[in-house]
């Protein structure tokens, strides 16, 4: 039985304008609706292909801020998200979650700078971290079980050991009843096992395995094949 907080996604392109953009998204401009069936589902893809566009429309209308955090933040300091919040109702199970975090890369100044507001004294002062060390220590400390978690591009902030202790956090939560969506390119998380990986490629979005991903294809060639590679790169 599936017991995942956001079990589907169905899509009302009536709700979009001929003219917009989303709809020359080839990944997303015919889809009707798209399932969940797991606790980690991976967004994956070329940039372009939709995936975060799509996150970030999952996130908005299931209420949390467009720019990150939870769903109690009310701020706004630059609004850029897409009208496909508009377009799309959520599936939802019997289950409701008990917290939850929306993680961007790109706002996270904004979000932290919130945090520490918010928490006043007893603030986890972001700030006075590096910009690695913050990022993974705001989602460490919003990490919860029975939470529902959509991290847009985690690993950007991240070294590679970094990354191996959000996969951790990640797997750790997931089994004690929390669901996430996550957009990255990041092999190392993507290696988290049992997840799913919906791939933006090829004109629709389609499961993937690991192995698939071009983000575990490149990164194999590089490594293994990494002065040939090179050298038929940077050959004049």
């Amino acid at each position: 039985m599936n017991d995942q907080f956001i079990q589907g996604v169905i899509f009302d392109w009536n709700k979009i304008d001929d003219d917009s953009y989303l709809k020359q998204i080839e990944a997303l401009k015919n889809i009707e609706r798209l399932e969940f069936k797991n606790s980690i589902n991976f967004f994956v893809g070329e940039n372009g292909s939709g995936k975060s566009t799509l996150l970030e429309a999952i996130a908005i209308a299931h209420g949390f801020n467009p720019e990150g955090g939870t769903k109690n933040y009310v701020f706004s300091t630059h609004d850029t998200h897409s009208e496909l919040c508009n377009a799309i109702r959520i599936v939802k199970g019997y289950r409701k979650e008990k917290w939850g975090y929306f993680l961007r890369a790109e706002s996270f100044y904004n979000v932290a700078t919130k945090e520490e507001e918010y928490g006043g004294i007893d603030s986890a002062r972001y700030h006075e971290r590096s910009h690695g060390e913050s990022f993974l220590a705001l989602a460490q400390n919003n990490l919860q079980p029975n939470g529902l978690y959509l991290f847009d591009e985690p690993e950007a902030a991240l070294s590679p050991q970094r990354q191996l202790t959000l996969l951790m956090e990640i797997y750790k939560c997931a089994r004690k009843g929390a669901q996430f969506f996550i957009v990255t390119h990041s092999p190392i998380l993507l290696g988290i096992p049992d997840a799913d990986i919906y791939c933006f490629d090829d004109g629709r979005i389609h499961l993937c395995e690991y192995e698939e991903t071009e983000s575990y294809q490149i990164t194999e060639m590089f490594i293994n094949n990494r002065e040939v590679l090179l050298d038929r790169l940077l050959k004049e």
